[in-house]
């Protein structure tokens, strides 16, 4: 809940333009109200669209919400699910990510399913069992209709969020491996096409460490999203790892 319409266009006037030349995929997520003024100024650059939020519900009167369908009308590709913020401040359960899910799929969006444990449930040894509580419930309704494989994960340490703490290269690649291997059980095949992102105060000075992870495809960029230049520092890592890792291995490509 950040901006405002000059803020917003000043900021992706500058994002857009940085991003021209980028070989990785970059996607912005504003809030709802623009929408509109960002389908206009990344009309002409390669930055995909995306939103903060759907609702369960796929229409008829629901006072406040946006349904997915309707963010197809500004060329949004993408949507958040279950941010941990959403989790936290509104009460969002599993459920209730699941059938967000659901509706963003059967809009042609692509979900960006957010999990993540807490400081105190990661304390009690409990990270992986929360990873697989919260991806097991996505997965057991999409794995039946073969939609599995058009998600995308994001993990986000609540503990990291705007703390100021990075989880480490390894413990987030720990993190991501698991979500994999949690998705593996519904489907191999479609667990190594699953991106899965990284958005746990993801900046400049660890953007490339953590991206040369084998199971870190992302990021989901929060406060370093804000400045341009913080941001079109981490698209650089994008891109010149993408390049490396090209060049020695030839199916690799970054999301």
């Amino acid at each position: 809940m950040n901006g405002s319409r000059q803020t917003v266009r000043e900021l992706l006037g500058v994002i857009g333009a940085g991003s021209k030349v980028s070989g990785c995929e970059v996607a912005i997520c504003p809030p709802f109200v623009y929408l509109d003024l960002c389908d206009v100024v990344l009309s002409a650059t390669g930055i995909a669209l995306g939103a903060q939020d759907i609702s369960e519900h796929a229409g008829g009167a629901r006072t406040g919400d946006v349904s997915a369908a309707m963010l197809t009308d500004f060329r949004c590709r993408y949507v958040l699910l279950g941010h941990s913020e959403r989790r936290t401040s509104h009460g969002e359960c599993d459920d209730t990510v699941a059938r967000k899910t659901l509706q963003a799929i059967s809009a042609g969006l692509t979900p960006i399913v957010c999990v993540g444990e807490t400081w105190e449930e990661r304390q009690a040894e409990r990270t992986y069992d929360v990873l697989s509580r919260q991806i097991g419930v996505v997965a057991d309704v999409l794995a039946g209709s073969g939609d599995l494989a058009s998600l995308t994960v994001a993990y986000e340490p609540v503990w990291a969020i705007g703390s100021g703490v990075t989880a480490t290269a390894s413990v987030a690649q720990d993190a991501h491996a698991f979500i994999r291997q949690c998705l593996a059980r519904y489907s191999a095949p479609a667990a190594q096409r699953v991106r899965i992102l990284y958005g746990g105060s993801m900046k400049p000075d660890n953007a490339a460490e953590l991206l040369a992870m084998p199971d870190i495809d992302g990021g989901l960029i929060g406060g370093a999203s804000l400045d341009a230049r913080q941001f079109l520092s981490i698209v650089d890592a994008a891109t010149r790892l993408e390049a490396v890792q090209s060049t020695s291995y030839p199916s690799f490509k970054l999301p």
